[in-house]
C-alpha cells in the first residue's frame, strides 16, 4: 500500500521555494494560478499513485501538511 511521505524528504527546500518564487516572477495573479495548476498536474502525473494523490489532496484541503 502506497503512503504519502509527510517528513521533511528534500534536501534543499529553501532552494525549491527559491526557484518556485522565480518562475512566478512577472506573471500576473491568473498566470501565477494556471502556473500553480500545471505543475500540480505534472507533478500528479510523475507521482501517479491514485492513492498517493488522495492522501496529498486531503492533507492540503485540511491545511494541515508540512507546508501548511
Amino acid at each position: 500500500m502506497s503512503q504519502l511521505i509527510t517528513t521533511p524528504n528534500m534536501a534543499d527546500p529553501d532552494g525549491l521555494y527559491a526557484s518556485l518564487l522565480a518562475a512566478h516572477r512577472g506573471l500576473t495573479e491568473a498566470e501565477s494560478h494556471a502556473m500553480n495548476a500545471r505543475l500540480v498536474l505534472v507533478l500528479a502525473n510523475h507521482i501517479g499513485d491514485r492513492r498517493v494523490l488522495d492522501q496529498a489532496l486531503a492533507l492540503a484541503r485540511e491545511g494541515t501538511g508540512p507546508a501548511g
